[in-house]
Formats: structure tokens, C-alpha cells, sequence
């Protein structure tokens, strides 16, 4: 009763205090979530190129019976496919009105499984699928960067300085910009027969949980002379680096909501002022210093709780508006071309948690000063 009469008193102070807090609760919950979306296509359009893992022999060999039976057999295991490896230089000799055009790949050979493994659109995996000899699918940022597209002539100089020609039968988009600039497929016996082997360089998988790559990883590679490329490993400063990315953002958005709390903490120290002598008085006809610390952190945690309610609603709700409008970005840039929004009930849990023990120590400050007041001094 007491502490919602306090409140009652100074309404636009209440009022500009609890903004504050939602302010600082909405763009942390907001920021959290444009990241966790960030990660989230970042690595989705990773995989949709790159296979959740690869086994490798040590040197090329032919196809092993053993480990494709074992692959078979895991239930965590969605599909497999062999593929030879290989770095060139793809160059489109000039024509007329188009000058020549060159750059740098990474060449896989793979076989009619690949469309299985990878995760390209529909189409596009038609067009891996139906890979002849002599046929190229090129990434789409690789494809404008040596100006060949579906149909067009290209010539690779592999690293085994060996030279064929090419020709583009279609292209893929990932929507990550290095590998759109980087990869191409191709069959797998061109390759082979460019490098001059029947060999294979391992074996490209999909599963059915990508969380599951380095366990499957380790169980295939025990017993035979393979090693285990989780795409985790393969990507493992990327995933780093968004970690350490989200928890900067999270620290540097929270001193938003500790600089509100400090609103809090404010207001209460007025209040404490101005209810010096009515503090004195309930003390000197029994009011305990409890009672009067409760009292002050009441009004402290209904300031904080409204606040942390209005800003999850408005953090929700700018959070489902750009997952209808979804930022778009330059992809050569942010290596993705648009950011989704992904809300974790873990971020709103601990955005929450934090939200409330900071108002409650900034309530507590106030508080323990108007129980320390002495009733005698002051009605004196």
C-alpha cells in the first residue's frame, strides 16, 4: 500500500524511468535476435554448398567397400557421395564485345549423389545431378567474376598444371558470397580423368543432424585409415568469431539497461528524500527497518518489472516486423544477402534474469538508506 502510493506521486518520473529500462530491454532483446538470425543464415547458407562432413583418406585411393558399408548402416547418416578435390584457374577467352575472363576455383568432382548431400534449391540440384563429362556448374559469384554463364565455354588449368575446356551447364546460389565466388562441381569422372586416376579423394555426407558431425566423424575414422572434416572444424573461426561477436553486442547493448537501472536507483533516492520525516514517524510508532526496506524495494521492482514487460513486448514486436521485412544486405560485404531474425527463449530468459537482479540492486541502494534513518533525530 505504501509503496503504491509512493509511485503514485511522481507518475512522469515513474513513467520516463520505466521507458528507459524498456528502451534498454528492447534493443538488447532486438540486438540478441538480429544476431542470432545473422548466425543462423550465415551457416544455413554454408551448408547448403558444403557437405556436414567429410571423410578424407590420407592420400587419394580407390572407393572403400568397408566405409561405404558403414555409412550405410548409420541411421544418423542421410545420404554420401564420393568426390575428388581440386583447385584451378578457369579463364572465358574473349569474343567479340566481351573481353576474357578469369579466376581462381575450387573444383569437386562428385558423383549424381551430391544433389542428396548438398542443399541446393530444387532446380540446382537437378543440374548437379544431371552433371555429363565435360560440364562445369559454377557458383554465381564465380560465374559474373569470369563473365560465363549457363551455356558458355570455359577452359581450367588444374594444379596438376593440366588444361580441358568446360562448358557452364547451369549455376548455384548459396547466398554466401565466399563460396558463390569459390566453388564449382563438376562430375566425377572429369575430374578424374583430368588428374589421371580413378581415385577418389573421400566422401562427402549429409546428416540428418548437423550436430551429429563430429561423433559420426570419429565412430567412421577409428578403424580405418580416414580422417573426419566436421563442417564445424572447417568453420570453426567463423563460429568463433560470431560467439565472441554476440556476447560484445550483448555487453555493450546491456549498459544500456544498467544506465536505466541507475533511473531507479534515482527516483527511490527522492523519494527517500522527501519521505524522510514519514519514514521517522512509521519508524517511532513501530515500523521496522525491514518493513521499510520492502517498502522502497517494491516500488524499485514494480518499476523494473513494467519496464522489462513493455520493453519484451516492444523487443518482440520490432523482432517480428523484420521477420516479415528481413534487412537486406550487400553480399560481397556481410557475406549474406539478407538477415533474418531468430528469438531465443534462452536470450529472453537470461535478458530477463539480468534485467531484474540489476533493478534490484539499484532499488536496494535507496532502500537501506531510508532503514537506516533514525526516527528521533529527524522528528527532533
Amino acid at each position: 500500500m505504501l509503496a503504491r502510493a509512493h509511485l503514485t506521486r511522481r507518475r512522469t518520473q515513474n513513467i520516463l524511468t520505466i521507458l528507459g529500462i524498456a528502451v534498454g530491454v528492447m534493443v538488447l532483446i532486438s540486438a540478441l535476435s538480429l544476431t542470432n538470425g545473422f548466425t543462423r543464415s550465415l551457416i544455413d547458407a554454408t551448408l547448403r554448398a558444403t557437405p556436414h562432413l567429410s571423410v578424407t583418406s590420407f592420400a587419394p585411393a580407390p572407393p572403400n567397400l568397408q566405409l561405404e558399408q558403414a555409412m550405410r548402416q548409420d541411421r544418423r547418416i542421410m545420404a554420401y557421395t564420393p568426390f575428388v578435390a581440386d583447385k584451378g584457374l578457369l579463364t572465358r577467352p574473349a569474343q567479340q564485345g566481351r573481353g576474357a575472363g578469369v579466376d581462381f576455383a575450387t573444383l569437386f568432382g562428385l558423383s549424381a549423389k551430391a544433389a542428396q548431400v548438398l542443399q541446393l534449391p530444387p532446380e540446382e540440384s537437378g543440374v548437379l545431378a544431371g552433371l555429363k563429362d565435360g560440364e562445369v556448374m559454377l557458383g554465381s559469384a564465380l560465374a559474373r567474376s569470369v563473365g560465363a554463364f549457363t551455356g558458355d565455354d570455359v577452359r581450367l588449368l588444374n594444379s596438376g598444371m593440366k588444361r580441358t575446356g568446360l562448358k557452364v551447364a547451369g549455376l548455384f546460389t548459396t547466398g554466401n558470397y565466399l563460396i558463390d565466388s569459390g566453388y564449382a562441381f563438376t562430375n566425377l569422372h572429369t575430374l578424374q580423368t583430368l588428374q589421371g586416376t580413378a581415385k577418389i579423394t573421400g566422401y562427402q555426407l549429409r546428416l540428418n543432424n548437423p550436430g551429429d558431425a563430429p561423433a559420426v566423424g570419429r565412430a567412421l575414422t577409428e578403424a580405418l585409415p580416414y580422417s573426419a572434416l566436421p563442417w564445424q572444424d572447417l568453420y570453426g573461426t567463423l563460429l568463433q568469431q560470431l560467439a565472441l561477436q554476440k556476447k560484445v553486442i550483448a555487453f555493450v547493448v546491456f549498459l544500456i539497461v544498467i544506465v536505466a537501472a541507475f533511473g531507479i536507483a534515482n527516483v527511490l533516492t527522492l523519494a527517500v528524500f522527501e519521505k524522510t520525516q514519514e519514514i521517522a514517524i512509521l519508524r517511532a510508532i513501530g515500523a521496522t527497518r525491514s518493513l521499510i526496506t520492502r517498502v522502497f524495494v517494491i516500488e524499485g521492482m514494480i518499476l523494473g518489472l513494467a519496464g522489462l514487460l513493455l520493453g519484451n513486448l516492444l523487443g518482440l514486436a520490432i523482432s517480428a516486423y523484420f521477420t516479415v521485412r528481413p534487412f537486406q544486405l550487400p553480399g560481397d560485404l556481410y557475406f549474406i544477402t539478407s538477415l533474418p531474425v531468430e528469438v531465443k527463449v534462452t536470450d529472453l530468459l537470461w535478458v530477463n534474469a539480468v534485467g531484474l537482479v540489476t533493478t534490484l540492486i539499484a532499488a536496494l541502494i535507496p532502500a537501506r538508506r531510508a532503514a537506516n534513518v533514525e526516527p528521533a533525530r529527524i522528528i527532533r
